[in-house]
């Protein structure tokens, strides 16, 4: 998937929409749903009648295109409670209306409900609307904000959060011997995240990085002199084996051409990129061919999406696994006793979860580790060429 930085401040181009799951591999250690008879209804949240409440915060009457998301995601939660036989959890959806004072309102609704989990907001003015009330409380919330920054004491981010699958790919890469990097990074807040994580990542791998240019992303033209640059510091001379590119949908299309153009390739520099680079249609970019990026295992998402086409009639929004997997996680966790269900022990357990996108888990500090399988740029699309770990245990970078 591609791995948005700011889907809080971007939302209105859609683009951001998380740009990365098994449907039915729902929780490490934990039984596989079921899900026989009928199917979720579409008037509602349906399908349960646990004792175990979880509410449910998202933008269903906000301004835009917002509530379209909404309901996908509602749909999404829908599924995951489908997915499960006689699951021990009822959701409770609650409407934001997309704003701090609606998110807050929300969350006192759903404590006044008995809910002992909060899954949402989406943005992070939501999650700072509400987090005051859910910690008061002493209610863990789960939200799908990309900005760390509302992370933490209580709040735990689900989201794909800028940076952290650079580890990953820098550490395969030096896996195949890639020692010298060049960047060529993006002039943008993305950009800038992503190559502090890649400068600690070679620093710890005992590479090094001497080769640098920078490029205005919104500049198609502004773009040639920063490759140039690239290519003649490899030409005359500077050590570089690997090109890493942390670019995305946006920039790639106008970026790759100029890479062919200053004999930039595969075939005399590796590229790697980030989960930028996974986005429908990569293919197209040629100059790409023999790339690495991180992403998660394509299957996972390919299984829900035809499940969530099967079921609701549309292609779900990228957004929408997120909301599956949270849910997955509330009902495998239900069946602990009351107040210990969705305990941070419970939350942030060492062995993780494994979802529509592959394994992840909660951390203390409110983000989320994930880990990722390495895909290469090929003629027929995108193939795995190392696996997601099935642990965490056997995973050294992700």
């Amino acid at each position: 998937m591609r791995l948005t930085f700011s889907l809080d401040h971007h939302l209105g181009a859609i683009r951001l929409l998380l740009a990365t799951f098994v449907v039915a591999a729902v929780l490490a250690a934990c039984g596989a749903p079921g899900g026989g008879g009928g199917g979720p209804g579409s008037a509602g949240i349906t399908g349960s009648t646990g004792t175990v409440k979880v509410a449910l915060l998202l933008p269903i009457t906000a301004s835009g295109s917002t509530p379209a998301i909404a309901k996908a995601l509602k749909q999404a939660a829908e599924l995951a409670l489908f997915d499960f036989d006689n699951p021990n959890v009822t959701l409770v959806p609650k409407d934001t209306r997309g704003t701090p004072d609606g998110a807050r309102a929300a969350a006192e609704s759903a404590i006044h409900d008995g809910a002992e989990l909060i899954i949402g907001p989406l943005f992070a003015q939501e999650v700072s609307g509400a987090a005051p009330v859910t910690r008061q409380a002493g209610i863990p919330m789960i939200a799908f904000s990309s900005d760390e920054k509302v992370a933490g004491n209580g709040v735990y981010l689900l989201s794909f959060l800028a940076g952290r699958d650079v580890p990953r790919i820098v550490s395969f890469a030096m896996s195949r011997g890639k020692r010298n990097f060049a960047q060529l990074i993006p002039q943008s807040p993305y950009g800038r995240i992503a190559e502090a994580a890649f400068a600690k990542a070679v620093s710890a791998g005992g590479g090094q990085a001497a080769v640098r240019a920078t490029f205005p992303p919104d500049d198609s033209n502004a773009m040639l002199g920063p490759v140039r640059q690239i290519a003649n510091a490899i030409t005359g001379g500077q050590p570089a084996d690997a090109l890493f590119l942390p670019a995305g949908r946006d920039e790639l299309p106008s970026l790759a051409p100029l890479l062919a153009s200053a004999d930039l390739t595969s075939r005399r520099v590796q590229f790697i990129g980030t989960g930028q680079w996974d986005y429908p249609n990569i293919g197209g970019e040629k100059a790409l061919i023999g790339g690495w990026y991180p992403a998660p295992d394509p299957k996972g998402w390919s299984n829900f999406t035809q499940r969530y086409a099967k079921t609701y009639g549309a292609v779900p929004p990228r957004l929408a696994s997120l909301a599956y997997d949270a849910v997955s996680l509330a009902v495998s966790l239900s069946q602990n006793p009351q107040g210990e269900r969705y305990a941070s022990a419970q939350l942030t357990r060492a062995s993780g979860f494994a979802g529509v996108d592959g394994l992840f888990r909660l951390l203390p500090d409110g983000t989320c580790e994930r880990g990722l399988a390495i895909l290469e740029m090929r003629e027929g699309g995108p193939q795995v060429i190392d696996p997601a770990p099935s642990s965490f245990a056997t995973a050294s970078s992700y």
